[in-house]
């Protein structure tokens, strides 16, 4: 299975959980983002081009969010510079933005390649990455798993993989979330029987 960039945690997106995964907190487990992550910048997309002469900018989206294209949206470059979106259309597979800050070709063309950076949203449907990165994985009866070093992407669910190098598809968590003590993110899980033994036998 080839490797998903998602992995980067400092790269925003959020992972495909197949319909059958109820996303509710566990027990003692509070679920939204991350309180540690407050003030957090996560990468979300980079300045590909400029495009004609009024300021336009061609994106490459990194996240799978779209919404940091909604006019209104605010953006940071490295140097603190925030971006905040006029306007914008998906355009050939990137879109294409104007910024309010950015009124023509020569400033364009001095913001071209800038990464752009956006704190995490604040999505409790949603698991993300740059959460469930160094994840504690736990079993209903309380059992630890182990540690998620990465994520790989999949049509139908995508697949933690633990410190081990054992495999868990999404579609067998079963709730998630924080320790009442701001510790690891918590992932619970209710695999079927085997499952992991056949991931050792790997």
């Amino acid at each position: 299975m080839a490797k998903d960039p998602r992995q980067d945690d400092w790269r925003e997106s959020s992972v495909i959980v197949p319909a059958s995964v109820p996303l509710r907190p566990a027990n003692n487990l509070v679920a939204g983002p991350n309180p540690g992550n407050a003030g957090r910048l996560l990468s979300v997309g980079r300045i590909a081009k400029p495009h004609g002469l009024k300021g336009e900018v061609l994106v490459s989206l990194t996240t799978n969010r779209p919404e940091r294209m909604a006019v209104g949206a605010a953006l940071q470059l490295a140097s603190g510079r925030i971006l905040t979106v006029v306007s914008s259309a998906a355009h050939q597979g990137r879109w294409r933005v104007r910024f309010s800050t950015v009124p023509d070709r020569t400033a364009a063309e001095a913001i071209h390649g800038a990464e752009l950076f956006a704190e995490a949203i604040d999505d409790p449907t949603a698991l993300w990455i740059h959460d469930l990165i160094g994840a504690e994985v736990r079993l209903n009866t309380g059992e630890m798993v182990g540690v998620v070093s990465s994520v790989e992407g999949s049509a139908a669910s995508d697949v933690l993989i633990l410190d081990d190098g054992r495999m868990v598809p999404l579609v067998f968590v079963v709730s998630h979330g924080w320790p009442a003590d701001e510790g690891r993110f918590v992932v619970v899980i209710d695999p079927p029987i085997g499952l992991l033994d056949e991931n050792d036998a790997v």
